[in-house]
């Protein structure tokens, strides 16, 4: 107790608690003030109850005794923001000669932790200039990590820490992992921890805790946090593989997640570098044995172009490259193959992707494009849209692979694609033109007038009519309809159901144009009374090949193609090669499987019997 104070507290003019509180502000004691900061007394006078404090910002301030007693907190002389009164010139020196011990000077003088902000303010500018503090600031949090003395946070939103007991570098980064809050920090924490599994070496014990909590965590966020719990599992057996200790039997394994989580593994990994998915995708033989092929191909669709690349890379190394490419064909020729490996295929057409890529690939990306724009929902095949736009030798490599009519035909169907707006149509078109100058005349209109009768079945035709009409008295008043409805939503820059409901409009009105002049076009037959000397349109083929194999297929309508009962249009590729041969000529038909033109030999003519 300060002389003075302790005079009047033995004449009981006061008592001993204001006798403490009041040597607290004795002259030489430092004190902090919410409004001024920290600061030093440098006089009092008790008679007249007023001190004189010399703050950083103010030097000579005259306050009411009474005041500092009560809007003050004592500050011992080593706290920090004391020693910043009058020692400032050997903090700057220890900042530039120890960080990591000026960090946690400050910290300990806050009670061991603090948010960021708060930690460079008390230094930023007093102690290191404003200029140089962001190269002081990256320096010295590579030194805290590798002191594992003071824990800086991933965000400014977390506190920055202080260890305290003692801890071995190994304990503190298990009590990092312990301490983060999430699974996706966990996954981050980890990851700098497998980094330093060597200081393990010697804590085996530290290392077995951290594979349990490890096994904690993986039980608790399967659920809900698949993804970051194959990172936690890829991990800890890396660092298993680089370590001494092994992982206890009863532990979870990778293959036994993906196993039991197998419906779910593509989308949570979608995220993941091709690194990380690729280590899960090599996991598959290990958890489905004899099943692997099949079970990696059935995630194929899910799986997203860059996991696609890995997946392809896993059954190129293991010999099984063939299986995949034969699964994708049949998956192009159905148009059943998502948007995401259609991109993949594209992509990678002249490397991984080449026996995969061929004529089909044009129709199935429209197909894709036309479904996805009259599907209710977010639009998800925009990546593949904007691949036609930005690989400018995309549509002269599709279409080179396809003869006159195949490239008429696609590039129509491009220019009536409803996703498309009219000056895309036109850019798009022009590479289609320069590749195949037999396509112009979709352009120019050279063929207008020209346009020969479609033969088609009465029920294809009818089938026709009933859309068409559907159309007209249905959908497009109905839209109609939803277009004045969106329009009252207002503002229509940023109104999606008025911009959904007008494409809608667009794609309606171009398919009722479309159907019109079909339907004018056409004309109906029951395939009755046809010659069967030769092929024509309504016969059934038979035929076979030198290896013996028999092969029947019907040459019907326009309209009337149906691969699974091997109805064929005498428009496409196939009924155009089979048309006009008679029994014993020879002909050349695609095989959708792999690509390749093959030999056939016409064995029986038939009427077709509808």
């Amino acid at each position: 107790m300060h002389p003075e104070v302790a005079k009047l507290v033995e004449a009981g003019r006061i008592n001993a608690a204001v006798g403490e509180r009041l040597s607290q502000v004795a002259p030489g004691c430092y004190l902090m003030s919410k409004s001024w900061g920290a600061g030093k007394v440098v006089s009092w006078s008790l008679r007249d109850k007023k001190v004189i404090v010399d703050f950083a910002e103010k030097s000579g301030q005259e306050m009411d005794l009474q005041f500092v007693m009560q809007k003050t907190e004592p500050l011992q002389a080593d706290d920090f923001r004391a020693k910043k009164i009058e020692q400032i010139e050997e903090l700057r020196h220890l900042a530039k000669s120890d960080p990591v011990e000026l960090a946690a000077h400050v910290l300990q003088s806050h009670g061991n932790s603090m948010t960021l902000d708060a930690f460079e303010k008390e230094l930023n500018g007093p102690v290191i200039p404003a200029a140089d503090f962001k190269k002081w600031w990256d320096n010295a949090k590579k030194l805290m990590s590798a002191s594992k003395r003071v824990v800086v946070p991933p965000r400014r939103t977390d506190m920055i820490v202080l260890r305290t007991g003692g801890m071995t570098p190994a304990q503190a980064l298990v009590a990092d992992f312990e301490a983060a809050r999430d699974l996706k920090v966990k996954a981050k924490t980890l990851e700098a921890i497998a980094a330093e599994v060597h200081l393990f070496a010697d804590d085996e014990d530290t290392l077995r805790r951290l594979y349990e909590d490890i096994e904690a965590e993986v039980k608790r966020g399967t659920r809900l946090h698949l993804g970051n719990v194959f990172e936690l599992l890829l991990i800890r057996d890396q660092m298993a593989a680089s370590s001494k200790v092994q992982i206890a039997e009863e532990a979870p394994r990778l293959s036994e997640v993906i196993r039991s989580e197998y419906t779910r593994v593509s989308e949570a990994i979608a995220g993941m570098s091709a690194i990380r998915q690729r280590e899960i995708y090599d996991a598959f033989p290990s958890a489905f044995g004899g099943q692997w092929v099949e079970k990696l191909m059935g995630v194929v669709e899910k799986a997203g172009a860059r996991g696609l690349g890995e997946i392809a890379k896993i059954f190129e190394a293991r010999g099984e490259l063939a299986a995949l490419e034969d699964y994708l064909r049949r998956a192009i020729t159905r148009r059943s193959l998502g948007h995401e490996a259609l991109i993949w295929v594209c992509r990678e057409r002249e490397a991984s992707g080449a026996r995969v890529f061929s004529a089909d690939v044009g129709a199935a990306i429209l197909n894709q494009l036309e479904s996805d724009f009259i599907a209710d929902g977010p639009r998800k095949s925009q990546r593949l849209q904007s691949l036609l736009g930005e690989d400018k030798d995309l549509l002269s490599d599709l279409v080179s692979l396809m003869d006159v009519n195949e490239a008429r035909n696609f590039g129509r169907r491009l220019m009536e694609c409803p996703v498309f707006n009219e000056l895309d149509k036109k850019s798009l078109m022009a590479r289609v033109i320069k590749a195949r100058p037999e396509t112009e005349v979709l352009v120019s209109g050279e063929d207008k007038g020209k346009e020969e009768e479609l033969l088609v079945s009465w029920p294809s035709l009818e089938a026709r009519r009933a859309e068409l009409q559907e159309l007209v008295s249905v959908r497009i008043p109905q839209n109609r309809e939803d277009v004045k409805i969106a329009r009252s939503y207002g503002d229509l820059r940023e109104n999606f159901e008025y911009k959904s409901a007008k494409d809608m409009e667009k794609y309606l009105n171009s398919r009722r144009r479309d159907l019109e002049r079909d339907v004018a076009r056409a004309r109906g037959t029951d395939f009755k009374g046809v010659d069967c000397g030769m092929v024509n349109i309504g016969t059934v083929v038979s035929l076979a090949n030198d290896k013996g194999e028999t092969y029947q297929v019907s040459v019907l309508g326009a309209w009337d193609s149906d691969p699974e009962k091997r109805w064929v249009s005498y428009l496409s590729e196939a009924g155009a090669a089979l048309l006009h041969a008679k029994v014993g000529d020879q002909v050349q038909l695609r095989d959708h499987d792999n690509q390749q033109q093959m030999n056939w030999t016409v064995t029986k003519i038939e009427p077709f019997a509808s």
